[in-house]
């Protein structure tokens, strides 16, 4: 009997201990653990040889389905597989049996991270290809001329996402650096703006080494969205030189004018005083002769 309260506290801590234990086996992740939770989304394409974008923020699993209508020579079952970027996906081909006329391929993809992103196609025994290209919203804006400053002034780069579009999550900017991009930060010549869609980057003071190639980034979860612009930053001689170079060829035009006028007129009177001249009497000469010589003597 003295053992009988030792007993029943041990089955009291054996049940406390139990109870404190994971019951069924512990659920597999869907993707990676340490990414945002997956939801389900499906899209559908119909037709021949027809492409769908795909607009994606989030981490998905996606149910991709492509209708095909067959030709005229419909089989009664055929060969269905899928592509991701070109390169056929292992273990993807299926046979496809029309059902109301119709061929449906039909697969779910784990879009976890931007790896997964791409170009897939499903192909109907290589007679049909369907495409769906998955991408996050890309920013509608692009700026081919390259956005000039001058040298000691300040410059605003901006970046916008159509209204139509998901607000990104963030916005980054980047300065190509060699082969590298080189992130910018708010400093003492940085001011950097992000409003919803919108981000602006204010560089003050430039000089030309800022010139060069500067990327905006649009941060959704799943992937980035960029643009790209150039920024051009020049003296204010700059845009002096065509004029200053049209100046230089018209004064080197009138000097050029010029000699040649002179050449001319000196060959002229050269001519004039040629061999078909009238020669000066023998008298007139002996005479200024005698007149220089008595104006030396009174001298």
């Amino acid at each position: 009997m003295k053992q009988l309260p030792i007993i029943i506290l041990l089955t009291l801590a054996t049940c406390r201990l139990t109870s404190s234990e994971t019951v069924g086996p512990t659920p597999t992740p869907l993707g990676p653990v340490s990414s945002l939770p997956m939801n389900t989304k499906s899209v559908h394409l119909t037709g021949d040889n027809k492409i769908e974008n795909v607009e994606l923020l989030n981490p998905v699993n996606l149910s991709m389905e492509c209708i095909w209508t067959g030709n005229q020579n419909n089989q009664p079952n055929i060969t269905g597989y899928w592509r991701k970027g070109g390169v056929e996906i292992q273990d993807s081909r299926v046979p496809v049996d029309p059902e109301n006329q119709q061929y449906t391929l039909r697969r779910v993809f784990n879009i976890a991270s931007e790896e997964h992103l791409g170009n897939y196609t499903c192909v109907f025994e290589n007679e049909a290809e369907l495409d769906f290209i998955l991408a996050v919203p890309q920013i509608g804006e692009k700026r081919e001329k390259p956005i000039v400053s001058y040298v000691g002034d300040f410059v605003i780069l901006t970046c916008k996402m159509e209204d139509s579009k998901p607000a990104p999550r963030t916005w980054y900017w980047f300065k190509n650096n060699g082969t590298n991009k080189e992130q910018l930060f708010e400093a003492q010549r940085y001011d950097i703006t992000v409003d919803g869609r919108n981000t602006k980057l204010k560089v003050k003071d430039v000089s030309e080494a800022d010139s060069g190639v500067y990327h905006c980034a649009a941060v959704y979860n799943i992937s980035t969205s960029t643009n790209k612009m150039h920024l051009k930053v020049i003296t204010i001689w700059e845009p002096l030189k065509p004029f200053l170079s049209i100046l230089v060829e018209v004064v080197i035009l009138v000097t050029a004018i010029l000699i040649y006028e002179r050449s001319h007129s000196k060959k002229k009177e050269a001519e004039a005083n040629g061999p078909n001249a009238d020669p000066k009497p023998q008298g007139e000469d002996d005479e200024a002769e005698e007149s220089s010589s008595v104006r030396q003597r009174k001298t």
